[in-house]
């Protein structure tokens, strides 16, 4: 398993920041995922093998939530 921390950008509302936690943590392969507004962080824990893709789904799923929302890698 791999953890990372990766900065969102213009992410907006904490509202929107709670739908994209709930959705990526129903992505396969994603052990545990936190969105916090506050901080403007995404920290998500998911299989190292996959961490690639599972990266490119959560960035998906983010755009589909909140499209101005970026994920700097």
């Amino acid at each position: 398993m791999m953890k990372k921390k990766f900065k969102l950008q213009d992410l907006d509302c904490a509202n929107c920041a709670a739908k994209m936690e709930e959705a990526i943590k129903k992505l396969p392969g994603v052990h545990s995922a936190t969105v916090s507004f506050m901080t403007q962080k995404l920290t998500i824990d998911a299989e190292d093998a996959q961490f690639d893709e599972i990266m490119k789904q959560v960035a998906a799923t983010c755009a589909r939530v909140e499209p101005d929302c970026k994920i700097i890698m």
